[in-house]
């Protein structure tokens, strides 16, 4: 260990602490009467003061500083910063929730993302460190020949990169408006100030410390309130090994939920529901012709008959929702069909693996957990914002020691999921579920204010059944510790993990798509004179416009953390592995394959997602083989290999010096082929 590392260890040690100490002091001001929503300030404000006091101390105008933090970041800094940089929102905020309503199926996530860091060590990060450069289009510049590649490359890179970032603005937008009581909206650009501050000055040099320092807190953040969830309920505060018992007494509870005679009816009451909107939709247009004029006569009656204003104004809203059109009518109601439908469905078992009614259904639900699994894989190496940390490293073996310490940091978080959602859920099913309406905890009106929380009394009893209740896979973390009755500092806590997560992870997609306008678009193609000064300009006009645009879109609530994460996997993996690992193992690879087999890929994912997902009106009646519209890269990853090889093979094969390049990746101790470098 050199002196440069010993003064960083040393550094973030007393980070660590000073944080630690922070935390124990919030607690004992709440204690001692420090109100809720001023903790909720203190834990925003002094992180996101901490995040920006490291990126205006990390400031540069050197460009190797700026791309790739100087080549100069050790492998234990570097796995905490990828850490960071890969568990976004969707890992700290989605993951639990997800494994949550899926049980055994969500593990395609955790083995989906991890297994994927095994292809990341022996397929592309040595190679790509050796390659050198500063971006991943960089590589495809000059394996495949020119900047027809390299542009291909750039617009998947910004399409891959953008879907994520939405994701992570999203959530900071949720954690925000619940910790700190604004807007949704005016969350969203509060946390996109503390975006840009990290980045905006110092480029990869400033993320890199920073991600560090977001990594310290939210890995405590996540461990701490499923730490003590694990010792109030089993007695054992290690949650990965506790939680087992949990499961065994949550199976026993949920076969008392499955045949629960209340919990029977109203799912009934729910399939009937659906069963009225599928029969609104065969008798279109008069349906809609006749939901209007009754309505309209309701909102008559109450009018003349002096009605209670609050019923008034439900019918004028109720008239005024009303879908203008047949086909906004026939979208509306199958939407609330399709909704009410699967909370008719019963209970599925939390560890029963690949559940379905039949035989073909389990069969279907096998087939999808094995294509998450292989595109997530696919996915984690080929995203552009991951194989670009390993440029930062010192040398190759640096490289490959920094995705050791990557895959440990990131298995401290994914290991404990698994328990993070059985907790939960037995919290939920033993004391909130059976509990009057009428008495239930503050919680769930503060999420409920979101969107993220829907109750509703179906069967007018008065108590909560667990179908009557739905949860957005989005809160579970963030509102696991209310669930379990912990104080509220360690709500806090879980909200400053989420914000690191989310930041740190926007960070860097970030600054992946505004180097790839700047250097691989405006510096390489555009303009190859420019200045340094130029170059680091037209970077950081490019972060500050990408990032508005992406704020802006996640206004608009596209949809929920973990699709829209897992579509980027899908995007990613169909555009980039292929041609990256082809071009690094298959010397024949050439510039017209690659590209062809890169849009090819891309193209066929793109439309399977419009072609199945309802958000851009598509119908899983359309699927392929009932794959869902998450994993639609399955199909654009083999095209894109088998197009790769077939017009590579029909073409003329690279030059001799590209070919000399593979070699120079490849192996050790091998020359050069050129001083093809900025």
């Amino acid at each position: 260990m050199n002196r440069f590392e010993r003064r960083l260890g040393r550094n973030y040690f007393l980070y660590t602490g000073g944080f630690v100490g922070f935390v124990v002091l919030l607690a004992i001001g709440e204690e001692f009467g420090l109100s809720q929503k001023l903790i909720g300030h203190l834990f925003l404000f002094a992180t996101i003061a901490i995040y920006a006091s490291i990126g205006v101390m990390s400031r540069t105008a050197d460009v190797a500083e700026y791309y790739v933090a100087g080549r100069r970041v050790p492998a234990v800094f570097n796995g905490m910063a990828t850490a960071a940089d890969w568990m976004s929102a969707a890992s700290f905020i989605g993951l639990a929730g997800t494994l949550y309503y899926s049980g055994f199926e969500g593990l395609a996530f955790v083995t989906g993302w991890t297994g994927g860091y095994v292809l990341v060590a022996l397929l592309l990060a040595p190679y790509l460190r050796r390659f050198g450069r500063y971006t991943v289009p960089d590589f495809f510049g000059a394996r495949y020949e020119g900047n027809f590649a390299r542009l291909v490359a750039v617009a998947a890179t910004i399409l891959t990169s953008f879907v994520y970032v939405v994701a992570q603005i999203y959530g900071v937008g949720l954690i925000t408006s619940r910790f700190v009581g604004v807007e949704f909206e005016i969350g969203l650009f509060v946390g996109l100030a503390g975006i840009l501050v990290c980045s905006f000055l110092g480029g990869m040099r400033a993320v890199t410390w920073t991600q560090v320092a977001q990594y310290v807190i939210l890995i405590i953040a996540y461990l701490v309130p499923v730490v003590i969830l694990s010792q109030k309920i089993t007695n054992v505060p290690i949650p990965q090994a506790s939680y087992g018992i949990v499961l065994q007494n949550l199976a026993e509870k949920e076969l008392e939920l499955y045949s629960e005679p209340n919990e029977v009816a109203v799912r009934n009451q729910f399939y009937y529901r659906a069963e009225a909107y599928a029969g609104k939709i065969r008798d279109l247009p008069l349906s809609l012709d006749a939901e209007r004029r009754a309505l309209t006569e309701r909102l008559n009656h109450l009018r003349l008959n002096d009605g209670a204003a609050r019923d008034v104004a439900l019918a004028e809203r109720a008239l005024r929702d009303v879908p203008h059109t047949v086909e906004a009518a026939r979208e509306l109601w199958q939407r609330k069909r399709d909704e009410n439908l699967a909370r008719a469905q019963p209970l599925v078992p939390h560890a029963e693996a690949y559940p379905g009614a039949d035989q073909a259904q389990s069969d279907e639900a096998r087939l999808n957990f094995l294509a998450l699994t292989f595109v997530l894989m696919l996915g984690t190496a080929a995203l552009p914002h991951l194989l670009t940390r390993y440029y930062t490293t010192p040398g190759v073996a640096a490289a490959r020691r920094s995705v050791v310490w990557s895959l440990f940091f990131i298995l401290l978080l994914y290991l404990t999921a698994p328990a993070y959602a059985v907790f939960a859920k037995w919290e939920i099913y033993t004391n909130l579920i059976g509990s009057e309406i009428a008495t239930l905890p503050a919680w769930l009106a503060y999420w409920g204010k979101i969107g993220l929380v829907h109750i509703e009394d179906l069967n007018g009893d008065g108590v909560l059944q667990l179908a009557e209740l739905s949860l957005n896979t989005d809160v579970i973390v963030l509102a696991t510790p209310e669930i379990a009755g912990l104080p509220y500092v360690v709500s806090g806590l879980v909200a400053a993990g989420g914000l690191a997560a989310a930041l740190s992870t926007a960070d860097g997609l970030l600054l992946t798509i505004s180097n790839a306008l700047s250097h691989d678009l405006y510096y390489k193609v555009i303009n190859p004179f420019a200045s340094t000064q130029r170059r680091l300009v037209i970077a950081k006009s490019q972060l500050l416009v990408v990032a508005v645009v992406a704020a802006w879109v996640a206004s608009l609530r596209p949809d929920n953390i973990l699709f829209m994460v897992g579509l980027a996997f899908s995007i990613a993996a169909s555009a980039f592995f292929p041609a990256l690992v082809l071009g690094i193992f298959w010397k024949r690879a050439n510039r017209w394959g690659a590209v062809s087999g890169m849009i090819a890929g891309l193209a066929v994912t793109i439309y399977y997602v419009l072609r199945t997902h309802s958000f851009f009106g598509g119908s899983m009646a359309n699927a392929w083989y009932g794959i869902n519209p998450i994993s639609s890269g399955i199909f654009g990853v083999g095209l894109g290999f088998a197009v790769i090889v077939v017009v590579s093979l029909l073409t003329p094969p690279p030059s001799e010096a590209v070919q000399k390049l593979v070699t120079y990746i490849r192996y050790p101790g091998m020359p050069p082929p050129g001083d093809e470098a900025d």
